[in-house]
C-alpha cells in the first residue's frame, strides 16, 4: 500500500511564518519591538524582518507612523474584498441548511429581508411527511415568521417604524403582533434572547426557530432557521436552540463575520 501523504507534510513553513505574522497583527499587536515579536510567534529575528519588508512590499502591511508599528495593508483588504465577492450567501448556506436539516430531522430555510416580507432562498427538507410546505421562493410576513423576527431584531427602533410605518401590519394569527410597538416589544424580546422562538405564531400546529446571519461588515443579511411540528416546540429544547444558532454562527463566519 502506498502512504499517502498527510497533510501537514505539504506545509510550507515561510507561508506558515508570514500568515502568524499577519494574524498577529491583525488581532491588534502593533510589532513595535521586533524582539518580542520574533519571542511571541517562534521566528528567528533576521526572518522576522525579511517578513516584514515582504509583506510591505506586497502592500500585505503598512507602517504606521513615528515608528509606531505596523497594521493590516490595502493590498491585503483588497484581497479580502475579492474573497467576500466571490461568496454567495445561498451557494455558502445550502450545505448547512443541510447538516441542519440531518441534525434536527426537521425543514431547514434560509431567507432574507425585502420589505415587510421574507423572501425564502434555500430550503432543505427530511424525507418525512412532516415537512415544512414552505418553497424557495415563498414570501412569509416577516414580523410573523421566525426568520423574519430573527432579522428584525437586530434593527434600530428608528428602522423597524420605517419599515412599518403606514398602514397597520397585515396578521397570519392571533399571536402576530398588531401594532409597531407590539413589533418593537417582540424585536427587543427576541434581540435579548438570540434567537427567535414560534409555537404556532405564523401558522397553526407549526413551530420554529431561527437566528440571524451577518456579513463580513457585521450587517445582518438573513436569517436561518428550522420548523415543524409545534409539539416539537413546547418547551426550550436547548440542543434545539443551540444547532440553529450555531448553523447561523456558522454562515456568519464564512460571510467573513467576526465577532470581535
Amino acid at each position: 500500500m502506498v502512504d499517502t501523504p498527510s497533510q501537514a507534510s505539504y506545509s510550507v513553513p515561510p507561508v506558515e511564518r508570514a500568515l502568524k505574522l499577519l494574524h498577529y497583527i491583525g488581532e491588534g499587536e502593533r510589532a513595535r519591538n521586533l524582539s518580542i515579536v520574533a519571542r511571541d510567534l517562534g521566528i528567528n529575528r533576521t526572518t522576522l524582518i525579511r517578513l516584514i519588508h515582504t509583506l510591505l512590499d506586497h502592500r500585505m502591511i503598512e507602517e504606521l507612523p513615528d515608528g509606531a508599528g505596523y497594521r493590516l495593508g490595502a493590498g491585503l483588504v483588497s484581497l479580502g474584498a475579492l474573497a467576500i465577492q466571490g461568496r454567495d450567501i445561498v451557494q455558502l448556506c445550502q450545505p448547512i441548511l443541510r447538516e441542519l436539516c440531518l441534525q434536527t430531522g426537521m425543514s431547514a430555510h434560509l431567507g432574507v429581508l425585502d420589505g415587510r416580507e421574507i423572501i425564502y432562498l434555500g430550503r432543505e427538507a427530511p424525507n418525512s411527511h412532516l415537512v415544512s410546505n414552505v418553497r424557495t421562493g415563498s414570501r412569509l410576513l416577516a414580523h410573523a415568521s421566525s426568520i423574519g423576527r430573527a432579522i428584525l431584531a437586530e434593527y434600530s427602533e428608528t428602522q423597524l417604524r420605517q419599515i412599518f410605518e403606514g398602514d397597520r401590519p397585515a396578521q397570519a394569527t392571533d399571536k402576530t403582533p398588531q401594532t409597531i410597538d407590539a413589533i418593537l416589544a417582540q424585536a427587543r424580546h427576541d434581540k435579548a434572547e438570540g434567537f427567535a422562538w414560534s409555537q404556532g405564531n405564523f401558522e397553526a400546529g407549526i413551530g420554529s426557530c431561527a437566528a440571524a446571519v451577518f456579513d463580513h461588515t457585521g450587517h445582518v443579511v438573513g436569517g436561518i432557521n428550522v420548523s415543524g411540528p409545534e409539539a416539537r416546540f413546547s418547551g426550550r429544547d436547548p440542543a434545539l436552540i443551540e444547532a440553529v444558532t450555531s448553523a447561523a454562527q456558522e454562515a456568519s463566519a464564512a460571510l467573513g463575520y467576526s465577532a470581535r
